[in-house]
């Protein structure tokens, strides 16, 4: 998608992309047959530049087709390049200023244990928007109004624009933050399924907001990727950065039955 569209934040979409699809795959209640349907969960990828992860997963969940996915970040198309709820089917939130979305899913979250709902909030964080003020106000919020129903999951590539993120402001010690703010806090592998399932599944029924921090790598999958910051704007070229790309995941990806009888 990065490719066709010439955008950028590939490293950023792969950093999170285990973190989107067992979200959407095995956690979260969402039916494309009924996007709005009122007890759904509600899922907000704060860090907005990432957006293509989500469109990704949507589609491949069916609430539009896969094909559209190639019209990402074109003139016209409503697949924009930060993600947008406008005309998109399952998208809640259009983000990418970054540091709203913790806000934005904390009312969500309160008014939902006002009225009593069972359902429950997910908000997909950078590390890097950590720096922002608002996600520590929002943090606050949501200690003090024991939104159990409210789960921050945080992408700890430790990378942001242009450093990483101890040299930009440092984080550490981060965890130990978040517990000082009264939450629920969770350490895992944020490429490991059955951790991130274990976590987020686990967290149910919670009296307090849960964070779950999980530890990935910017550029997840392809080796001249890997925790090089130049991939946070790039995106691969024709040629031997695009086909190198795509042999690197073709060559992980797991092979289904048909491929697995044809050998």
């Amino acid at each position: 998608m990065t490719h066709l569209s010439g955008g950028s934040h590939v490293g950023s979409i792969l950093s999170v992309a285990d973190i989107v699809a067992v979200l959407y795959a095995d956690v979260a209640n969402v039916d494309p047959s009924d996007p709005r349907k009122v007890d759904r969960d509600r899922v907000i990828l704060s860090k907005g530049h990432a957006g293509a992860s989500i469109y990704a997963a949507l589609a491949e969940k069916g609430f539009f087709e896969v094909a559209e996915l190639a019209t990402h970040y074109a003139d016209g198309s409503r697949l924009s390049g930060h993600v947008s709820h406008k005309g998109v089917p399952g998208v809640e939130l259009s983000t990418g200023s970054l540091g709203h979305g913790l806000s934005v899913g904390a009312g969500m979250a309160y008014a939902a244990k006002k009225d009593g709902k069972a359902h429950r909030v997910f908000v997909i964080l950078g590390d890097g928007e950590c720096d922002e003020g608002s996600v520590w106000e929002a943090a606050l919020v949501a200690n003090h109004y024991g939104l159990g129903n409210l789960v921050a999951i945080i992408d700890r590539n430790r990378m942001q624009s242009l450093l990483d993120t101890e040299a930009t402001i440092a984080l550490e010690p981060f965890a130990d933050k978040w517990r000082a703010f009264g939450w629920n806090t969770l350490e895992v592998d944020g490429h490991d399924h059955a951790e991130l399932r274990q976590a987020l599944h686990g967290c149910r029924g919670s009296a307090k907001p849960t964070v779950v921090i999980a530890e990935t790598t910017k550029g997840k999958g392809i080796s001249f990727m890997e925790n090089d910051i130049l991939w946070h704007y790039r995106f691969p070229h024709e040629g031997e950065e695009y086909d190198g790309a795509v042999a690197e995941l073709d060559a992980q990806r797991p092979a289904t039955t048909s491929e697995e009888a044809a050998r």
